[in-house]
Protein backbone atom coordinates (compact mmCIF):
# COMPACT_ATOMS: atom_id res chain seq x y z
CA UNK A 1 0.00 0.00 0.00
CA UNK A 2 1.71 3.34 -0.88
CA UNK A 3 0.89 6.45 0.96
CA UNK A 4 -2.15 7.84 2.44
CA UNK A 5 -4.65 9.08 0.51
CA UNK A 6 -4.48 12.91 0.76
CA UNK A 7 -8.08 14.33 2.41
CA UNK A 8 -9.72 17.18 0.72
CA UNK A 9 -8.73 20.03 2.43
CA UNK A 10 -4.92 19.84 1.61
CA UNK A 11 -6.02 19.82 -1.87
CA UNK A 12 -8.58 22.62 -1.38
CA UNK A 13 -5.91 24.82 0.23
CA UNK A 14 -3.31 24.70 -2.95
CA UNK A 15 -6.27 25.29 -5.27
CA UNK A 16 -8.14 28.41 -5.72
CA UNK A 17 -11.39 28.88 -4.60
CA UNK A 18 -14.44 30.35 -6.29
CA UNK A 19 -17.95 31.21 -5.07
CA UNK A 20 -19.27 29.84 -8.49
CA UNK A 21 -18.86 26.40 -10.09
CA UNK A 22 -19.14 24.74 -13.66
CA UNK A 23 -19.51 21.44 -14.66
CA UNK A 24 -19.63 19.38 -18.11
CA UNK A 25 -20.42 16.37 -20.18
CA UNK A 26 -18.11 13.63 -20.98
CA UNK A 27 -19.61 14.50 -24.55
CA UNK A 28 -18.38 15.89 -28.04
CA UNK A 29 -17.34 14.12 -31.63
CA UNK A 30 -14.18 14.00 -29.96
CA UNK A 31 -14.63 12.34 -26.68
CA UNK A 32 -15.97 8.62 -27.35
CA UNK A 33 -13.79 6.71 -24.77
CA UNK A 34 -15.29 7.38 -21.61
CA UNK A 35 -15.22 3.97 -19.40
CA UNK A 36 -16.88 3.26 -16.19
CA UNK A 37 -17.47 0.69 -13.67
CA UNK A 38 -18.45 -0.58 -10.08
CA UNK A 39 -16.13 -2.18 -8.14
CA UNK A 40 -17.93 -4.03 -5.07
CA UNK A 41 -16.21 -4.69 -1.41
CA UNK A 42 -15.68 -7.52 0.62
CA UNK A 43 -17.77 -6.39 3.16
CA UNK A 44 -20.75 -4.94 1.09
CA UNK A 45 -19.43 -1.52 -0.10
CA UNK A 46 -18.77 0.05 -2.86
CA UNK A 47 -16.60 1.81 -5.54
CA UNK A 48 -17.12 3.65 -8.18
CA UNK A 49 -14.53 4.58 -11.19
CA UNK A 50 -14.22 6.04 -14.73
CA UNK A 51 -12.41 8.33 -17.63
CA UNK A 52 -12.51 11.44 -19.10
CA UNK A 53 -11.71 11.70 -22.59
CA UNK A 54 -11.88 14.74 -24.34
CA UNK A 55 -10.45 16.17 -27.81
CA UNK A 56 -9.84 19.52 -26.15
CA UNK A 57 -9.12 21.01 -22.94
CA UNK A 58 -12.00 21.15 -20.61
CA UNK A 59 -10.70 22.96 -17.86
CA UNK A 60 -12.44 20.82 -14.93
CA UNK A 61 -12.58 21.61 -11.65
CA UNK A 62 -13.55 20.13 -8.20
CA UNK A 63 -16.69 21.53 -7.11
CA UNK A 64 -19.26 20.94 -3.72
CA UNK A 65 -23.20 21.75 -4.13
CA UNK A 66 -24.23 22.37 -0.90
CA UNK A 67 -27.63 21.35 0.40
CA UNK A 68 -30.69 23.91 -0.49
CA UNK A 69 -28.93 25.37 -3.44
CA UNK A 70 -31.77 26.25 -5.67
CA UNK A 71 -31.02 25.09 -9.11
CA UNK A 72 -33.28 24.99 -12.32
CA UNK A 73 -33.24 23.29 -15.74
CA UNK A 74 -33.46 24.42 -19.42
CA UNK A 75 -36.48 24.64 -21.16
CA UNK A 76 -37.38 25.18 -24.58
CA UNK A 77 -35.89 28.68 -26.31
CA UNK A 78 -33.71 28.82 -23.26
CA UNK A 79 -36.34 29.68 -21.20
CA UNK A 80 -36.28 28.73 -17.49
CA UNK A 81 -37.25 25.04 -17.47
CA UNK A 82 -37.52 22.14 -14.06
CA UNK A 83 -36.48 24.35 -10.76
CA UNK A 84 -35.48 22.45 -8.07
CA UNK A 85 -33.56 22.96 -4.67
CA UNK A 86 -30.85 20.66 -3.44
CA UNK A 87 -31.80 18.05 -1.15
CA UNK A 88 -28.54 16.26 -0.67
CA UNK A 89 -25.07 18.16 -0.71
CA UNK A 90 -22.88 16.53 -3.84
CA UNK A 91 -19.05 16.41 -4.81
CA UNK A 92 -18.10 16.17 -8.56
CA UNK A 93 -16.25 17.89 -10.92
CA UNK A 94 -17.00 20.30 -13.97
CA UNK A 95 -15.88 22.09 -17.02
CA UNK A 96 -16.99 24.90 -19.45
CA UNK A 97 -18.82 27.43 -17.07
CA UNK A 98 -21.83 25.46 -16.62
CA UNK A 99 -23.61 24.98 -13.16
CA UNK A 100 -24.27 21.05 -13.64
CA UNK A 101 -22.27 18.09 -12.86
CA UNK A 102 -20.78 15.62 -15.58
CA UNK A 103 -19.52 13.04 -12.89
CA UNK A 104 -19.99 13.19 -9.21
CA UNK A 105 -20.93 11.55 -5.76
CA UNK A 106 -23.48 12.69 -2.94
CA UNK A 107 -23.78 12.70 0.85
CA UNK A 108 -26.17 9.41 0.21
CA UNK A 109 -23.51 7.73 -1.49
CA UNK A 110 -25.47 7.96 -4.78
CA UNK A 111 -22.62 8.17 -7.54
CA UNK A 112 -22.71 8.55 -11.38
CA UNK A 113 -21.67 10.11 -14.95
CA UNK A 114 -22.70 11.30 -17.92
CA UNK A 115 -20.94 9.51 -21.01
CA UNK A 116 -21.05 9.84 -25.05
CA UNK A 117 -23.79 7.54 -26.74
CA UNK A 118 -23.13 8.55 -30.42
CA UNK A 119 -25.28 7.74 -33.27
CA UNK A 120 -28.34 6.63 -30.53
CA UNK A 121 -29.37 9.40 -28.07
CA UNK A 122 -32.40 10.76 -29.01
CA UNK A 123 -34.28 13.61 -26.51
CA UNK A 124 -37.52 14.76 -26.55
CA UNK A 125 -38.92 17.59 -29.05
CA UNK A 126 -38.80 20.95 -27.03
CA UNK A 127 -41.30 22.55 -28.83
CA UNK A 128 -43.72 19.84 -27.38
CA UNK A 129 -42.28 19.65 -23.78
CA UNK A 130 -43.76 20.82 -20.62
CA UNK A 131 -41.02 23.62 -19.53
CA UNK A 132 -41.70 23.21 -15.99
CA UNK A 133 -40.66 19.44 -16.81
CA UNK A 134 -37.94 19.97 -19.06
CA UNK A 135 -34.07 19.43 -18.43
CA UNK A 136 -30.84 19.57 -21.10
CA UNK A 137 -28.81 16.40 -21.44
CA UNK A 138 -25.71 17.86 -19.44
CA UNK A 139 -28.26 19.02 -16.60
CA UNK A 140 -29.79 15.25 -15.53
CA UNK A 141 -26.77 14.11 -13.75
CA UNK A 142 -27.22 17.36 -11.26
CA UNK A 143 -31.15 17.33 -10.45
CA UNK A 144 -30.69 13.32 -9.56
CA UNK A 145 -26.78 13.87 -7.82
CA UNK A 146 -28.65 16.88 -5.72
CA UNK A 147 -32.13 15.46 -5.35
CA UNK A 148 -32.02 11.23 -4.37
CA UNK A 149 -30.23 8.62 -2.45
CA UNK A 150 -30.60 5.38 -4.41
CA UNK A 151 -31.41 4.54 -7.55
CA UNK A 152 -34.59 3.50 -7.00
CA UNK A 153 -35.60 6.62 -6.08
CA UNK A 154 -34.28 8.31 -9.47
CA UNK A 155 -36.06 5.58 -11.18
CA UNK A 156 -39.68 6.25 -9.23
CA UNK A 157 -38.99 10.12 -10.36
CA UNK A 158 -37.99 9.60 -14.28
CA UNK A 159 -41.61 10.45 -15.30
CA UNK A 160 -41.40 13.67 -13.64
CA UNK A 161 -38.75 15.14 -16.17
CA UNK A 162 -38.07 15.79 -19.71
CA UNK A 163 -35.21 15.40 -21.61
CA UNK A 164 -35.29 17.74 -24.39
CA UNK A 165 -33.26 18.43 -27.44
CA UNK A 166 -30.96 21.61 -26.86
CA UNK A 167 -28.14 22.70 -28.60
CA UNK A 168 -25.04 23.04 -26.01
CA UNK A 169 -23.11 26.44 -26.54
CA UNK A 170 -19.54 25.06 -26.17
CA UNK A 171 -20.46 22.53 -28.31
CA UNK A 172 -22.40 23.95 -30.86
CA UNK A 173 -25.33 20.76 -30.98
CA UNK A 174 -27.47 18.92 -29.14
CA UNK A 175 -24.56 16.59 -27.19
CA UNK A 176 -25.61 12.28 -27.48
CA UNK A 177 -25.17 11.00 -24.10
CA UNK A 178 -26.36 8.88 -21.80
CA UNK A 179 -26.30 8.33 -18.05
CA UNK A 180 -24.85 5.72 -14.91
CA UNK A 181 -26.10 5.90 -11.67
CA UNK A 182 -24.63 3.57 -8.30
CA UNK A 183 -26.18 3.81 -4.91
CA UNK A 184 -23.88 2.60 -1.70
CA UNK A 185 -26.07 -1.01 -1.75
CA UNK A 186 -24.58 -1.45 -5.01
CA UNK A 187 -27.50 -1.14 -7.49
CA UNK A 188 -26.95 0.22 -10.60
CA UNK A 189 -29.02 1.82 -13.80
CA UNK A 190 -28.07 2.84 -17.00
CA UNK A 191 -30.16 5.41 -18.14
CA UNK A 192 -30.85 6.15 -22.12
CA UNK A 193 -32.66 9.09 -23.89
CA UNK A 194 -33.78 6.96 -27.41
CA UNK A 195 -36.37 8.23 -29.57
CA UNK A 196 -37.44 11.13 -26.91
CA UNK A 197 -38.18 8.19 -24.21
CA UNK A 198 -35.94 7.15 -21.44
CA UNK A 199 -34.79 3.66 -21.40
CA UNK A 200 -34.03 2.18 -18.46
CA UNK A 201 -31.94 -0.67 -17.40
CA UNK A 202 -30.44 -2.48 -13.96
CA UNK A 203 -27.24 -2.98 -14.46
CA UNK A 204 -25.95 -6.18 -12.60
CA UNK A 205 -22.59 -5.69 -13.97
CA UNK A 206 -21.82 -2.34 -12.78
CA UNK A 207 -20.35 -1.26 -16.25
CA UNK A 208 -20.81 1.24 -19.17
CA UNK A 209 -18.91 2.79 -21.88
CA UNK A 210 -20.55 4.07 -25.08
CA UNK A 211 -22.28 3.44 -27.92
CA UNK A 212 -24.21 1.01 -28.83
CA UNK A 213 -27.07 0.48 -26.67
CA UNK A 214 -26.88 -1.24 -23.36
CA UNK A 215 -28.68 -3.90 -23.79
CA UNK A 216 -26.67 -4.53 -27.07
CA UNK A 217 -23.11 -4.62 -24.69
CA UNK A 218 -24.87 -6.86 -22.44
CA UNK A 219 -25.63 -9.30 -25.18
CA UNK A 220 -22.40 -8.96 -26.87
CA UNK A 221 -21.06 -10.72 -23.23
CA UNK A 222 -22.02 -13.66 -24.57
CA UNK A 223 -19.02 -13.58 -26.49
CA UNK A 224 -16.68 -14.15 -23.69
CA UNK A 225 -18.73 -16.58 -21.35
CA UNK A 226 -15.33 -18.00 -20.39
CA UNK A 227 -13.66 -15.12 -18.72
CA UNK A 228 -11.89 -16.31 -15.99
CA UNK A 229 -9.02 -15.33 -13.23
CA UNK A 230 -8.02 -19.29 -13.59
CA UNK A 231 -5.47 -20.21 -16.29
CA UNK A 232 -7.26 -22.69 -18.44
CA UNK A 233 -6.26 -26.06 -18.58
CA UNK A 234 -4.25 -27.65 -20.90
CA UNK A 235 -5.57 -29.38 -24.41
CA UNK A 236 -5.59 -33.17 -24.93
CA UNK A 237 -5.79 -34.20 -28.62
CA UNK A 238 -4.87 -37.75 -28.43
CA UNK A 239 -1.32 -38.30 -27.00
CA UNK A 240 -0.57 -34.43 -27.40
CA UNK A 241 -0.54 -31.96 -24.83
CA UNK A 242 -0.83 -28.15 -25.72
CA UNK A 243 -0.04 -25.89 -22.75
CA UNK A 244 -0.89 -22.07 -22.19
CA UNK A 245 2.70 -20.45 -22.95
CA UNK A 246 2.16 -18.73 -19.72
CA UNK A 247 -0.50 -16.88 -16.62
CA UNK A 248 -3.53 -15.29 -17.53
CA UNK A 249 -4.97 -18.02 -20.02
CA UNK A 250 -8.27 -17.69 -18.90
CA UNK A 251 -8.95 -14.03 -20.13
CA UNK A 252 -7.30 -15.09 -23.69
CA UNK A 253 -9.22 -13.38 -25.88
CA UNK A 254 -10.60 -10.22 -23.85
CA UNK A 255 -10.19 -7.16 -26.79
CA UNK A 256 -7.70 -5.08 -25.92
CA UNK A 257 -8.40 -2.12 -28.31
CA UNK A 258 -10.03 1.65 -27.38
CA UNK A 259 -13.30 0.66 -29.06
CA UNK A 260 -16.51 1.32 -26.55
CA UNK A 261 -17.64 -2.65 -26.76
CA UNK A 262 -14.55 -3.54 -26.44
CA UNK A 263 -13.57 -1.48 -23.10
CA UNK A 264 -16.90 -2.77 -21.77
CA UNK A 265 -15.92 -6.68 -22.00
CA UNK A 266 -12.58 -5.43 -20.76
CA UNK A 267 -14.07 -3.30 -17.79
CA UNK A 268 -16.13 -6.53 -16.59
CA UNK A 269 -13.44 -8.77 -16.69
CA UNK A 270 -11.02 -6.94 -14.35
CA UNK A 271 -14.00 -6.20 -12.33
CA UNK A 272 -15.69 -9.39 -11.75
CA UNK A 273 -11.76 -10.93 -11.67
CA UNK A 274 -10.61 -8.63 -9.23
CA UNK A 275 -9.75 -9.68 -5.48
CA UNK A 276 -12.51 -8.26 -3.51
CA UNK A 277 -10.81 -5.55 -0.52
CA UNK A 278 -12.53 -4.24 1.84
CA UNK A 279 -14.02 -0.50 2.30
CA UNK A 280 -11.60 1.89 2.39
CA UNK A 281 -7.97 2.86 0.81
CA UNK A 282 -6.97 -0.79 -0.34
CA UNK A 283 -10.66 -0.56 -2.74
CA UNK A 284 -10.08 2.61 -3.92
CA UNK A 285 -6.15 1.84 -4.97
CA UNK A 286 -7.90 -1.53 -6.38
CA UNK A 287 -10.11 0.97 -8.47
CA UNK A 288 -7.19 3.28 -9.21
CA UNK A 289 -5.32 -0.20 -10.90
CA UNK A 290 -8.61 -0.83 -12.78
CA UNK A 291 -8.64 2.45 -14.60
CA UNK A 292 -5.20 2.47 -15.20
CA UNK A 293 -6.06 -0.05 -18.05
CA UNK A 294 -8.50 2.27 -19.71
CA UNK A 295 -6.09 5.56 -19.41
CA UNK A 296 -5.55 6.95 -22.90
CA UNK A 297 -2.07 8.87 -23.88
CA UNK A 298 -2.28 11.80 -26.48
CA UNK A 299 -2.00 10.23 -29.37
CA UNK A 300 -3.47 6.83 -29.57
CA UNK A 301 -6.51 7.88 -30.76
CA UNK A 302 -7.38 10.41 -33.68
CA UNK A 303 -9.30 10.84 -36.69
CA UNK A 304 -8.22 12.01 -39.76
CA UNK A 305 -4.79 11.38 -41.59
CA UNK A 306 -3.48 14.79 -43.77
CA UNK A 307 -2.89 17.71 -41.89
CA UNK A 308 -5.74 19.69 -43.51
CA UNK A 309 -8.33 16.51 -41.65
CA UNK A 310 -6.63 15.98 -38.70
CA UNK A 311 -8.66 16.76 -35.25
CA UNK A 312 -7.57 17.30 -31.85
CA UNK A 313 -6.60 14.24 -30.09
CA UNK A 314 -8.51 12.59 -27.59
CA UNK A 315 -7.12 11.79 -24.35
CA UNK A 316 -7.30 10.80 -20.84
CA UNK A 317 -8.21 13.79 -19.13
CA UNK A 318 -8.97 12.95 -15.86
CA UNK A 319 -10.14 9.80 -13.66
CA UNK A 320 -12.41 10.02 -10.85
CA UNK A 321 -13.06 7.71 -8.15
CA UNK A 322 -15.73 7.47 -5.76
CA UNK A 323 -16.24 5.63 -2.74
CA UNK A 324 -19.87 5.42 -1.90
CA UNK A 325 -19.36 3.83 1.76
CA UNK A 326 -17.49 6.67 3.22
CA UNK A 327 -18.59 9.31 0.87
CA UNK A 328 -14.99 10.45 -0.15
CA UNK A 329 -14.31 11.20 -4.27
CA UNK A 330 -10.81 11.17 -5.62
CA UNK A 331 -9.38 12.48 -8.95
CA UNK A 332 -6.00 12.29 -10.77
CA UNK A 333 -5.07 14.54 -14.13
CA UNK A 334 -3.12 13.96 -17.01
CA UNK A 335 -0.48 16.14 -16.23
CA UNK A 336 -0.74 15.07 -12.34
CA UNK A 337 -1.39 11.33 -11.75
CA UNK A 338 -1.55 12.08 -8.15
CA UNK A 339 -4.84 11.17 -6.69
CA UNK A 340 -6.26 13.63 -4.80
CA UNK A 341 -8.91 12.76 -2.48
CA UNK A 342 -12.45 14.91 -1.43
CA UNK A 343 -14.09 13.94 1.80
CA UNK A 344 -17.62 15.14 0.89
CA UNK A 345 -18.45 14.86 4.84
CA UNK A 346 -15.60 17.18 6.35
CA UNK A 347 -17.47 19.82 3.63
CA UNK A 348 -19.87 23.00 4.80
CA UNK A 349 -22.66 21.31 3.01
CA UNK A 350 -24.82 24.04 4.43
CA UNK A 351 -22.98 26.45 2.90
CA UNK A 352 -24.66 29.17 0.93
CA UNK A 353 -22.25 29.41 -2.38
CA UNK A 354 -20.80 26.06 -4.25
CA UNK A 355 -16.98 25.91 -3.40
CA UNK A 356 -14.75 25.07 -6.25
CA UNK A 357 -11.40 24.02 -6.85
CA UNK A 358 -8.98 24.12 -10.06
CA UNK A 359 -7.73 21.03 -11.06
CA UNK A 360 -3.56 22.08 -11.38
CA UNK A 361 -0.37 20.09 -11.67
CA UNK A 362 0.77 20.50 -8.32
CA UNK A 363 3.87 17.91 -7.87
CA UNK A 364 6.96 17.92 -10.63
CA UNK A 365 7.83 14.70 -11.28
CA UNK A 366 11.24 14.59 -8.90
CA UNK A 367 14.61 14.04 -10.18
CA UNK A 368 16.62 10.55 -10.14
CA UNK A 369 19.49 10.36 -8.21
CA UNK A 370 22.83 8.16 -8.58
CA UNK A 371 25.33 8.28 -6.32
CA UNK A 372 28.89 7.27 -7.71
CA UNK A 373 30.17 3.69 -7.22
Amino acid sequence: MGPTLPDFKGFWRRAALAGVAAVAICSAPLAQACTSFLLRTSDGGAVYGRTMEFGFLIDSQAIVVPRRFALHGTGPDGKPGLAWNAKYGAVGLNAYGLNVFTDGMNEKGLAGGILLFPGYAGYADPAKADAAKALAPWEFLTWALTSFATVQEVKAALPGITIIDLPQSNLGAPPPVHYVLHDASGASIVIEPIGGVLKVYDNPVGVLTNAPTFDWQITNLSNYVKISPENAPPLKIDEMTIAPFGEGSGLLGVPGDPTPPSRFVRALAYVTTARKMPTGDESVRLAEHILNNFDIPSGFIQTGRSASTKTPLEFTQWSSIADLSRKRYYVKTYEDQTLRGIDLMNMDLDAKTIQAAALKPDMPVPALEFSKP
